[in-house]
Formats: structure tokens, sequence, C-alpha cells
């Protein structure tokens, strides 16, 4: 079930939290193995496993309110840390690298905004008063970049597997790299093309090897370390560098 329809279908309740009324949205769910919360860019979720009470679910997110406060803030702050995409003359992580981003403006270009890699760094063309923000170009652009790279390494890895998701979608997630729906498809966070490509190698395996195998066992580890050697490596790489992409947001400014 969509994200958007979930939220439709779910019913709203109150939880006190410092004196203040807090939301939080009550979902039903039929596949669903334990009672859990989720605190994320939509609010506070619980999820209630098909067969339970709404008592239980009312009991659990009260019994939690200190975790949830926590996680509240924790969102908070993520959001008023998050920036937009580097301005010009500013450097932004390209594949691991850092690269300078130019916006050249000229009276004599009449196209939509172009982005290119050029003398090594990356260079919005634009219209002086365009109506498209050069970050908002930047980051579209990143993002196909990003499915290029990503497609690359899901056939290669598909290959060894023999496993091929359904689909594949590349999308702006806050908290997640990538996931593995029931359904087969994939999905991947954009802002992976800003790291090298082993770190994005090793998502991908991870995801495509839940094709196969749908937990994290033994087994499961096993076969991504069998096909991405650099595992760990690219492990420790998102614990130092995760957050600074995680933080990167749209450009959506003229300036």
């Amino acid at each position: 079930m969509a994200l958007a329809e979930t939220i439709r279908n779910a019913e709203s309740h109150r939880l006190r939290l410092d004196g203040e009324a807090v939301e939080w949205l009550l979902v039903r769910s039929p596949t669903a193995k334990k009672l859990r919360i989720k605190v994320g860019p939509a609010g506070v979720i619980v999820v209630l496993p098909k067969g339970r009470d709404d008592r239980e679910a009312k009991a659990f997110v009260s019994n939690h309110r200190g975790w949830v406060a926590k996680q509240l803030e924790r969102m908070r702050q993520l959001h008023a840390s998050r920036r937009a995409l580097a301005q010009d003359g500013e450097h932004i992580l390209f594949r691991g690298n850092r690269v300078a981003v130019r916006t050249v403006r000229s009276e004599r270009w009449r196209a939509p905004n172009k982005v290119a890699i050029e003398h090594d760094a990356i260079t919005v063309t634009c219209k002086p008063h365009s109506k498209t923000a050069p970050g908002r170009s930047l980051e579209n652009w990143l993002r196909k970049q990003a499915r290029k790279r990503i497609e690359l390494h899901v056939a290669e890895v598909g290959k060894s597997l023999r496993r091929a998701p359904n689909r594949i979608y590349v999308m702006g997630q806050r908290t997640k790299w990538g996931n593995c729906s029931t359904r087969g498809n994939l999905s991947f966070n954009w802002r992976l093309v800003m790291a090298p490509d082993f770190v994005l190698h090793y998502i991908v395996t991870h995801e495509m090897v839940h094709l196969a195998v749908p937990d994290h066992s033994h087994k499961f580890w096993l076969t991504v370390q069998s096909l991405c050697p650099d595992t760990e490596r690219a492990r420790q790489w998102l614990v130092v560098n995760g957050q600074q992409i995680q933080l990167i947001g749209l450009g959506a400014t003229n300036d």
C-alpha cells in the first residue's frame, strides 16, 4: 500500500508530550508481525498487526512516549539542518569526489537549464531569469546520474544472483538508502550518487540479495559479502559521511 493511501486510511489519535498534544496515526496492517512505532516525515505512525486490539496500540505508544519525543526532536533538528544543494562556487560530493558547482547565466541561452560536467566542475547553464532554479536542475541531473549508476550495478549483481527486480525507483528517502518490497520492487536514495561507487555497489547488492533472501540471516550476509567484498568498508563510509549526504535537500531558490 502506498504511503499516501496508508495515511488516508489511518485513524488519528492524540498523545500528550510535555503538555503538548501530538497527533499519531493508527495503521492496521494485514502483514505486520508485531506492534511498532514509526516516526518520520509523515509524523508518528503506529502499525497494528491483524487481530490485535486498538487498546494495545494506545498503551504501546503511551508507554514509549519518551522514545517518541526523542525521535520527534531528532526529526525537527534534521529538518532545520537540511540545506539546499551547493550554490555557485561551492562544492558537492559526486561519486565520492568533491566537485565544484558553477552557475553560468547567459543572455544568449534560450534552452531549458543544462547541467554538465565541464573542466572538472558541474556547470549549470541557464537564462538570467530562468523559472527553474539552478539547484532544482542540479538535483534532477543528479537523480538521472544516480539511476544510470544504480541500473548498471543492478544488472551486474543480477547476473550473479540470476535475479532481477520488478521495478526500480530512485527516490528522496529521508532515512533509508535502499529498500526491497515484497513485490520485488527496489527503491534507492538518489543521494547515493554522491558516494563512491563501492558504497553504491554495496547498497545495490544489499537490496538485490533481498530478492533471494528476505531476512538478514547469516545466509544473507554471506551472500552479500561474496558479491561485495567492500561491504564493511562501505558501511564504515556511510557511518562517517552518510548524515552529511542525507542533509542535502532541494535547492529550490533562484539565487
